[in-house]
Formats: C-alpha cells, sequence, structure tokens
C-alpha cells in the first residue's frame, strides 16, 4: 500500500524519533526538522484514548500531496492505497481545495429547510455526467447503501407489487458496505457481524460471480434488488469474469429486480473508467457513489437513480454515499 521511494536517504531516523516540525503559517511539515512526538508515542496514544475497531499500518503520516506521502520522519512514501479510492485525485488536490475555501467562506450550511444556490447545480451536474435521472446526496457510503436499499423496498411494494413486510435483497458473499446492522446483516464476515445479532430479514446472500445462482435467486417474486460491488474490495479485490455484469442486468430486466451497483470504491476512475460498469456497458438501475466523489476532503456521496425502473421499470437513479 505505501513503498518507501528507494532514492530518499535513510537518514531520519527510526520509527521512534520525533515528528516533523510544522509551519505555523502553512502547516506544512518543515524539511529535516523533528521535534515533538515520536511515531510510537502517536500509536499508543490512539491505542489508549481510541477503540479498537481497526488495525492501522504502522506509519504515522502528516503530509500528503498528489500521490505521495510523508510520516512523521520525513520518509517519502508512494500511496497506493489512496484512501481506500477517496483521493483518486490524489491527496491535497489544488482545485478541490480551492474550491473547498472559497465555499466554506461564503456559507457552509442552511439544511434542507431551505434551498441553497449551488445545490440544484450540483445535482443538474452530476445527473447529466452519468446519463442518470434523479441523485440524493448524502454523508456516507454505508447511509447510501441503507438508502438503495430502502428505495429498492418501496419500489418492490409500490410497483412490483410485494406483499407488505415481504421483500427480499439479494447479496453476494463477501460483499463489504458498511459496518451499521444491516450492512453487517449481508456479510459473510464473522468479524463484522458476530456477536451484534438479531440481524436485518429480508436478505439472502448468494455465492459472487456466480450467474446461476443468482437466476435462481430473483425468479423469487419477493426479490426487489440485487445489490453487488463490480469488483470486491474489502473481499480482496475479486474480480468477476468477463459478462457477470452484464449477465446481471439480463437477469435483472428479465425478472423485474433493480441492479444495484455499489461503486463507492471502484467508480470515479479507479479501474481506468468513469464507472466500473462501464466496462461491461451496463446500466444499473441504482448507483451508489462516494469517496473520490469529494476528492477526500468532506464526506460526500450520492445515489443515482434511473427513471425507469424505480417509476416504471426502466428508470435509474444514483446514490450520494
Amino acid at each position: 500500500m505505501f513503498r518507501t521511494l528507494s532514492k530518499l536517504k535513510p537518514s531520519y531516523g527510526s520509527m521512534t524519533q520525533g515528528v516533523v516540525k510544522r509551519n505555523k503559517a502553512s502547516g506544512q511539515p518543515m524539511s529535516n526538522v523533528v521535534t515533538g512526538d515520536t511515531a510510537e508515542q502517536i500509536f499508543q496514544r490512539e491505542a489508549k484514548y481510541g477503540a479498537h475497531n481497526y488495525h492501522p499500518i504502522p506509519v504515522a503520516l502528516c503530509k500528503g500531496k498528489g500521490v505521495y506521502v510523508w510520516d512523521v520522519n520525513n520518509r517519502k512514501y508512494y500511496d497506493f492505497l489512496s484512501a481506500y479510492s477517496a483521493v483518486n485525485q490524489g491527496h491535497c488536490h489544488p482545485k478541490i481545495i480551492e474550491a473547498l475555501k472559497d465555499q466554506v467562506g461564503i456559507l457552509t450550511l442552511t439544511s434542507r429547510a431551505f434551498y441553497s444556490d449551488i445545490l440544484g447545480e450540483y445535482e443538474e451536474y452530476i445527473t447529466k455526467l452519468f446519463g442518470y435521472d434523479k441523485v440524493l446526496p448524502m454523508n456516507t457510503g454505508v447511509e447510501s447503501g441503507e438508502t438503495a436499499c430502502k428505495l429498492a423496498r418501496k419500489w418492490g411494494y409500490l410497483k412490483k407489487g410485494i406483499p407488505k413486510n415481504e421483500a427480499k435483497i439479494v447479496f453476494v458473499e463477501g460483499n463489504f458496505w458498511g459496518r451499521t446492522l444491516s450492512a453487517i446483516s449481508s456479510s459473510t464476515d464473522p468479524t463484522s457481524y458476530e456477536g451484534f445479532g438479531p440481524f436485518m430479514p429480508g436478505f439472502e446472500i448468494i455465492p459472487y460471480n456466480d450467474l446461476n445462482a443468482l437466476n435462481v435467486a430473483v425468479q423469487d417474486p419477493n426479490v426487489c434488488g440485487f445489490m453487488v460491488e463490480p469488483i470486491q474490495g474489502e473481499a480482496g479485490v475479486m474480480v468477476p469474469h468477463q459478462g457477470y455484469l452484464r449477465g446481471v442486468q439480463d437477469l435483472c430486466n428479465r425478472n423485474n429486480v433493480l441492479f444495484i451497483a455499489d461503486e463507492v470504491q471502484t467508480g470515479l476512475g479507479r479501474t481506468g473508467r468513469r464507472l466500473c460498469v462501464d466496462h461491461e456497458n451496463v446500466r444499473p438501475d441504482i448507483v451508489i457513489l462516494g469517496k473520490a466523489l469529494s476528492g477526500g476532503v468532506f464526506p460526500v456521496r450520492n445515489n443515482s437513480i434511473n427513471r425507469e425502473k424505480p417509476i416504471k421499470k426502466n428508470a435509474r437513479g444514483l446514490c450520494n454515499c
């Protein structure tokens, strides 16, 4: 994930050396000047005061620019992880940072009690960019996944005629879309769900990259949606066979089921196309976007919706997460 540049001189000491002193005006590290907490002290402070829900790589970072990050000992690294795709544009992209600075000096929050002079501009831009009908902005990826499930259920009851409280959503083994109770209810990872039951009803799980299993599952008339990552991230970067996404779309269309693509990690250029599903020229009914949507500077996500299925049979939309 992080690879130290081989040309850098290893002259900055061990991981227990002091942190880089920062320029008070710019906030940027001052090269080769170290002071204050050591990396080990930083690790210990997090371990003492923070909840133990993650196991970071033992590197204490203090600066990022483009494809590089620096640790508190001023070591420079390539960042191949890119904050799980949140900084696909590179760390501290100047255009994104400038836009953020400009807006926070004008208006930071209106709430939805009022109109904003730029929300509609954003909604028009992103729906036209991706060719979808509607967009629902929100803050977190898991919130977008939850909203996609709610949309699918609502559509199932209102448009597909599923009996009340009997809607089902199909997921695949190895999926990961967050740590809420709904998200872990669809998980096959014991470290995610163990000790947190009871779980959300109406979720069914089938093998990933298995069109035969999907074909059987979607023939249930109470299935309203199928949610899948085009490439699985948390499961270990699992890439499906060529034609899988095309097959998913065909089966969902044939059985009147919403195709929900979780593009939180794979979207916005991570795989070389604007959306990962573009590699097979398919158009999900709901697309969940996030992470790189704000360049890593603000918690913004989207649910995009195509109107054909959610309202008729062929609506499509975007979800911002």
